[in-house]
């Protein structure tokens, strides 16, 4: 007589940083024997991964949750992340049967072998989450795969920085670091596994190494890109007051460095800077794209910007819009002021109305895509041949990035999806460009 294994889904919401610890808890789980679904399925338990970086991410938490809990009332539901740990009773919805947070996220695979075990739905939530500012210690996780060729690895956790706007802190604690041996076999196991991008990411990325002995993140770097088989990599955000004329040295001769950096700018506004408390002004901002671009030829910017912050006026903004064109970014994740509780700025007088906050925000997206089309001209124009590694396939495309992280697809009949091939730019389309390949 066969059992079948018990189903899980896993949705995930939020940074690339929710993405990996989501594939830690899968695999954690695949190992105890269940079978991993998408969470769109009627599955046995569905464990939730939580945002909360706006008021918008709470909303889609909660409305996510409802909806798996209304496609299979009998599911057991499990509610982790950062909402979950900001505000753990509100992630308890009626159906919810457990609440964890992010110190020990790991304990969700126990938690779910506890609900099959006692075979019924808790009558009410079981909450574990505890006071994450006293976190001291990176919570071991591990992968051995992704389900794309792009590979996200954990590398830090936490963050030190006291922004006004942000409630993140709160939800994750203070820095703690993925020792380098840990971080170095981490990525040698995806490498053999077949990665051919690995996307070293955190919560404050480059603050790696400040709670160890063991070197800065430039000696990291160094240290991944020695490895054998190493591919192409890619770093997560970067705050840029990190962007240090060393730092900048010693990451500049590395292979396996994407030429593509994410700055988490957020205002072109010094003033505003300075009330967000950011470590950096919008010279010291400026000083970092320049000397990334003196070091490494070719590199491209992405970024974030909050429109709309308190006491953002028509000056500052206009001092925002004269940075990005200035920077000429190849993308900007852009989003109005999101009030988040318990953070000093919802206090903050002179709050910018919801209306001149949309209006800003559609003006700075006008004046983006103009930036975007004119650097894509440019690069199809003077460097069009680049090497593309294809992550999909779609539709008679095949669609991948290049080091630059230029979306490109190319027609193709074949499934390029995980191969890296030469092709040349022809022209823009709505999410990059298009390409013809050449081998």
């Amino acid at each position: 007589m066969t059992h079948t294994k018990p189903t899980v889904g896993v949705a995930t919401l939020g940074c690339k940083v929710n993405q990996y610890e989501s594939r830690a808890i899968e695999e954690a789980l695949e190992n105890r024997g269940y079978q991993i679904r998408p969470h769109e399925a009627c599955c046995d338990a569905y464990i939730v991964n939580t945002c909360t970086v706006t008021a918008e991410s709470d909303r889609k938490c909660r409305q996510l949750i409802r909806r798996l809990i209304s496609q299979n009332p009998a599911a057991f539901v499990i509610v982790t992340g950062c909402f979950a740990q900001a505000d753990p009773r509100g992630a308890a919805l009626d159906g919810v049967d457990a609440v964890i947070g992010n110190e020990k996220k790991m304990r969700v695979a126990d938690v779910v072998d506890e609900l099959f075990g006692q075979g019924h739905k808790n009558d009410q939530a079981l909450i574990e989450v505890s006071e994450i500012k006293e976190a001291r210690c990176f919570e071991p996780m591990h992968i051995t795969s992704f389900d794309r060729t792009r590979t996200y690895v954990k590398i830090e956790d936490g963050c030190d920085s006291h922004c006004t706007y942000c409630a993140i802190r709160g939800a994750r604690g203070p820095v703690r670091s993925k020792p380098l041996p840990e971080v170095l076999e981490q990525v040698q196991v995806l490498i053999d596994n077949g990665c051919a991008e690995i996307v070293l990411t955190g919560i404050e990325t480059a603050s790696w190494g400040k709670d160890l002995k063991e070197g800065d993140f430039g000696d990291l770097l160094c240290a991944v890109d020695a490895l054998p088989g190493i591919g192409r990599v890619r770093l997560g955000s970067l705050d840029p007051a990190q962007i240090k004329p060393k730092f900048v040295e010693k990451i500049s001769s590395l292979s396996s460095l994407a030429p593509h950096f994410h700055l988490s700018l957020q205002s072109g506004s010094s003033r505003v800077l300075a009330a967000m408390k950011r470590k950096y002004n919008r010279e010291q901002a400026m000083n970092a794209l320049t000397l990334l671009r003196e070091h490494i030829p070719g590199a491209q910017f992405t970024t974030d910007i909050i429109v709309g912050f308190p006491g953002e006026t028509e000056e500052d903004f206009a001092q925002t819009l004269d940075f990005i064109r200035a920077a000429r970014f190849l993308q900007i994740h852009a989003f109005p002021y999101s009030g988040r509780k318990n953070t000093p700025a919802i206090r903050l007088p002179d709050q910018v109305p919801m209306q001149v906050r949309r209006e800003r925000l559609h003006e700075l997206q006008r004046v983006q895509e103009q930036i975007r089309m004119q650097l894509l001209e440019q690069v199809i124009a003077e460097q069009p041949c680049k090497q593309v590694l294809f992550e999909t396939d779609y539709d008679g495309y095949a669609i991948g990035h290049t080091p630059e992280f230029i979306e490109v697809k190319v027609p193709s009949a074949a499934p390029l999806s995980g191969t890296t091939r030469a092709l040349r730019l022809t022209h823009i389309t709505p999410a990059g460009c298009e390409g013809s390949l050449i081998d």
